[in-house]
């Protein structure tokens, strides 16, 4: 039996639990969430890196589907309430196929019926307008984890893409890390700063996430875990789950796309700017200077690291589809997980650390956070404190 052939039986078991995929902002900014324009029950290839064929093709038995608003969007926790909405209209609409999922249990459950467990997370802590009595209907409506900021930083929260304001946590955000361990919502440590990933372990009673990030031992750019935080999670009970974004993951990459940025300042516009002309100039850039591409043992080369410093039992899948314009070569949508299976297969990895890393560790962390969440309920209630109360 081939790599291949054993990671797809492999799969078929334990498959992967995949922390963050951005389908649901995709539907939004292509069709404005008309679902018979993209349906995930056709090939949409030519549009997206998902749908229900390839998600089966990669393995996929859990998906959290990311409920992701931009941090300048105006009036974010009512588009955040559009994201949710989406993803449960995809879910009733492919009974078959999707399983709303809240619980560790109903993973499991999802599992046994052979249908993908359909979780929700929110990326970024804006959503919540700065209130608990939001975080709490989030968690109601069925969010199960949330990233504590983007790509800026809020006014509790500081983000690994923005300038230092509040030290990593303000008094308000750790009561937010305090009511979402209240809760039962696990608290995402992706995108934020180094400052903010050490206050919250140091704040949670509740293991962390990672939803998509990777190891800046390897990859040096901000949004990975560095190793100090990474030697963290056996105490904390915690997961970080890799990410594939090339210039996460490959420090060329990294390069690459800060030379390209630089080039469209140069010209007058904003790095992140997808209009006409300023991908005109960006496609030139790229014909004159090739992008450097990463490929499934790149990935791989992260969770070797991750392993040997936070060790088996704390690391997961994270892949980002559908939230990154470029993917590793062999990782190219979500049916690409067997292939870094069977690179792992082939550096040694075990079948008994294969099974931890695709489905046993998440289903752990969240079964662990709903542990804590009825310890805590039956010694207080929910918070009331504002952010002017806390941080004045």
């Amino acid at each position: 039996m081939s790599s291949l052939e054993e990671a797809r039986a492999l799969l078929r078991e334990f498959p992967v639990v995949d922390g963050h995929n951005d389908l649901p902002w995709a539907l939004r900014e292509q069709v404005a969430y008309d679902l018979d324009a993209r349906p995930i029950d056709a090939d949409q290839s030519a549009y997206l890196h998902t749908d229900l064929a390839r998600l089966r093709a990669g393995g996929v038995g859990a998906q959290y589907w990311s409920v992701y608003v931009p941090s300048d969007e105006p009036g974010a926790a009512t588009a955040t309430l559009e994201q949710i909405d989406c993803v449960r209209q995809l879910i009733a609409r492919h009974p078959a196929e999707l399983r709303g999922a809240l619980t560790a249990a109903d993973m499991e459950a999802a599992r046994a019926e052979g249908r993908i467990a359909s979780l929700m997370g929110a990326e970024g802590g804006h959503s919540i307008d700065d209130s608990l009595a939001v975080l709490r209907a989030l968690y109601a409506l069925g969010v199960r984890y949330m990233t504590l900021t983007h790509n800026d930083n809020n006014a509790w929260a500081d983000s690994a893409t923005d300038e230092p304001k509040v030290g990593g946590l303000s008094a308000f955000g750790r009561e937010v890390v305090r009511e979402m361990n209240r809760e039962g919502m696990l608290v995402d440590l992706s995108h934020v700063a180094a400052t903010t990933m050490h206050a919250a372990l140091d704040t949670t009673a509740a293991p962390v996430i990672f939803s998509h990030s990777s190891a800046r031992a390897v990859c040096d750019h901000p949004r990975n875990i560095p190793d100090d935080v990474l030697e963290r999670l056996p105490a904390n009970g915690g997961v970080a789950m890799v990410t594939f974004v090339p210039k996460f993951v490959l420090q060329a990459a990294v390069d690459w796309t800060a030379a390209a940025g630089a080039n469209l300042r140069a010209h007058g516009f904003h790095p992140l700017d997808t209009t006409p002309e300023a991908m005109k100039l960006h496609q030139a850039f790229e014909e004159s200077t090739p992008r450097p591409i990463a490929t499934v043992s790149t990935v791989a080369d992260h969770l070797d690291h991750m392993r040997e410093v936070a060790g088996i039992d704390h690391l997961g899948i994270g892949g980002d589809y559908d939230g990154t314009a470029f993917t590793p070569d062999g990782l190219n949508d979500v049916s690409g997980y067997p292939n870094l299976i069977a690179e792992l297969l082939d550096r040694g990895w075990s079948k008994t650390d294969l099974a931890k890393l695709t489905w046993q560790n998440s289903v752990r962390v969240l079964g662990a956070a709903e542990d804590v969440a009825r310890g805590l309920q039956a010694t207080r209630g929910p918070s009331n404190a504002t952010i002017g109360s806390l941080d004045g």
